[in-house]
């Protein structure tokens, strides 16, 4: 049983910085990638970033040059790091784990609210 538990949302101004972390039971260095995505009301649900096993990373274009994604496999957990947040960041943040076979595994996830 995979468990992700996403922590770090809140709200901020125009401009400010947040810091996600993701938390997993067990290693993560048994799946695929790690990532965040996101949802908005009213909207689909959004890949924002991905980190690959061996540190590889892809990202939106809506978030390049401002969101870092990175992880630390001792502490079994992923982060992400949002710089210069606009309002249209303001979402449910998502963590997800892919093995690679079977289901995508999703945290619970967080809210980041970005307003002025």
């Amino acid at each position: 049983q995979v468990q992700l538990v996403e922590s770090g949302g809140g709200s901020v101004q125009p401009g400010g910085s947040l810091r996600l972390s993701c938390a997993a039971s067990g290693s993560i260095f048994r799946f695929n990638d790690m990532g965040w995505s996101r949802q908005a009301p009213g909207k689909q649900r959004e890949l924002v970033a991905v980190i690959a096993r061996g540190g590889t990373t892809i990202y939106a274009d809506s978030v390049k040059a401002r969101f870092t994604i990175s992880r630390d496999n001792a502490k079994n957990t992923v982060y992400l790091q949002m710089n210069s947040l606009k309002p249209e960041d303001t979402a449910v943040y998502y963590c997800r784990a892919n093995q690679g076979y079977g289901p995508l595994y999703w945290g619970q996830g967080t809210q980041v609210a970005v307003s002025s």
